[in-house]
């Protein structure tokens, strides 16, 4: 289909209800958002949180992206993360593998839990609440209008947070954004992950040793297999898949990547992170994002054939679950009071206002992918990095924030972004009780004790 011309109407002002009225509104429910509305929720604010989809937890429930990542390095878990490690252990999922340092999860165990913290913390839900434009006034948003089965709808507050992960919030608003590698314009490639069951994990595994491929340290219940071309290390599952491909059962795009992880309490179950999508779908076009989501469903059927024909253990597999939302590694990033870059991770940076630190390596796939650091080493994530210029009562978290697309690539894991909406909600409430604009905050003069992440 051939794009036209962009042309524009005149958008006819209708009169909108105020629904709601909060101290605090937070634009998505995801990995981000459930710590910030919890956090300023137990800060005294009365507050709502908006999510376009039916469950809590964005890319870890409805992208079914897990487990998530560590940060590789100690002490980086703020008392939110914890606080949801204990509960998902309280409905029998342990997190911790006593391996490695992945947080294993179950999905709808960990949209369970997220809702019951919000509805403790008297935190007011709206699912099905698709964000559509933001009122600002003298620097402020003063509504965000929304659509739900109502139709279109006002909700007024005192401080916006925005974990919409694109940045949504924030460009509705008027703040600068940009988006892609500086040197390409490619985005990351987005994933449209789906789950697997039926799987004989024991099966799998004995197979996977029998071909030398140590990749994984964990044994069932938490077991991985991976596959990634053209990168330093050599998979041991490559030789099959390329095979695959030479009989004509995949396609060159579809064996650039595969992963698949099992998942906790759902026996015989793996969730595939993959397809990875090609680059020529870019994560900020709406045109592009239903083309990649049509392509890859395609994708998702042939490497499911595959397995089934080909890998021993999955013989009676079957799709079991397709992804509700599209898993986007990178789209927009602010542009805020300050960009974080490479030269931060390569220097080890740390800063008085800091909020979050992080050792997980540059993973920016399809463009650069390694460079680790040492052990014991990290970096720190400025409190300036989640707020700008352009809108006083915002604040920025999540994957979205100011930062150059390489570092991006690296503190977008969800632990680090779990850690970065703990902080906004904290700085909402510390805003409103000290009637001090959210982005002019000197979080390095800010109080320990109301810290997420407290520096040594």
């Amino acid at each position: 289909m051939t794009m036209k011309p962009i042309n524009y109407i005149d958008y006819i002002k209708k009169d909108i209800p105020v629904l709601f009225e909060a101290d605090c509104c937070v634009c998505g429910g995801g990995t981000a958002g459930v710590p910030a509305a919890v956090t300023a929720a137990r800060g005294g604010l009365n507050t709502i949180i908006i999510e376009k989809g039916v469950t809590t937890g964005g890319s870890q429930t409805q992208a079914l992206v897990l487990p998530f990542m560590p940060t590789f390095t100690e002490g980086s878990d703020t008392p939110i993360i914890t606080e949801i490690k204990d509960r998902m252990r309280g409905e029998g999922i342990e997190m911790n593998d006593g391996v490695t340092e992945f947080g294993w999860f179950n999905p709808e165990k960990l949209a369970f839990v997220y809702d019951g913290m919000l509805e403790e913390a008297g935190v007011k839900i709206l699912y099905n609440a698709d964000l559509i434009d933001a009122v600002t006034l003298d620097k402020k948003i003063k509504y965000v209008i929304v659509n739900t089965i109502e139709g279109l709808i006002a909700i007024k507050a005192d401080i916006f947070i925005d974990c919409t992960g694109d940045a949504a919030l924030s460009r509705l608003s008027g703040v600068k954004t940009e988006s892609g590698y500086e040197k390409t314009g490619n985005n990351q490639p987005m994933s449209f992950r789906f789950e697997m069951g039926g799987i004989d994990l024991d099966r799998l595994y004995q197979y996977t040793r029998t071909i030398n491929d140590n990749w994984c340290a964990t044994k069932p219940p938490y077991f991985e297999i991976a596959l990634a071309r053209h990168r330093q290390i050599k998979y041991a599952l490559e030789p099959i898949f390329v095979a695959g491909y030479e009989r004509g059962e995949l396609t060159l795009d579809d064996i650039q990547y595969f992963q698949a992880f099992t998942i906790t309490a759902k026996t015989g179950c793996m969730s595939m992170n993959c397809p990875e999508i090609p680059v020529k779908f870019k994560a900020t076009n709406a045109a592009d994002l239903s083309g990649a989501i049509v392509y890859a469903r395609k994708m998702i059927h042939r490497i499911a054939k595959f397995l089934i024909k080909n890998m021993p253990g999955f013989e009676k597999a079957y799709i079991s679950r397709e992804a509700s939302m599209i898993g986007a590694r990178e789209s927009f990033r602010i542009i805020g009071k300050y960009q974080m870059s490479e030269k931060d991770y390569y220097e080890r940076r740390t800063f008085d206002d800091a909020v979050a630190k992080t050792a997980w390596y540059i993973d920016a796939h399809g463009e650069k992918v390694g460079d680790y650091l040492s052990k014991g080493e990290y970096y720190e994530i400025p409190y300036r990095s989640l707020v700008t210029d352009e809108i006083d009562n915002l604040i920025v978290a999540g994957r979205c924030i100011s930062a150059t697309f390489i570092l991006q690539a690296s503190m977008r894991i969800q632990p680090t972004c779990m850690s970065l909406g703990e902080t906004a909600g904290a700085a909402a409430a510390y805003s409103k009780k000290h009637g001090i604009n959210i982005n002019v905050i000197e979080w390095d003069k800010v109080e320990n004790d109301i810290k997420a992440y407290k520096k040594l």
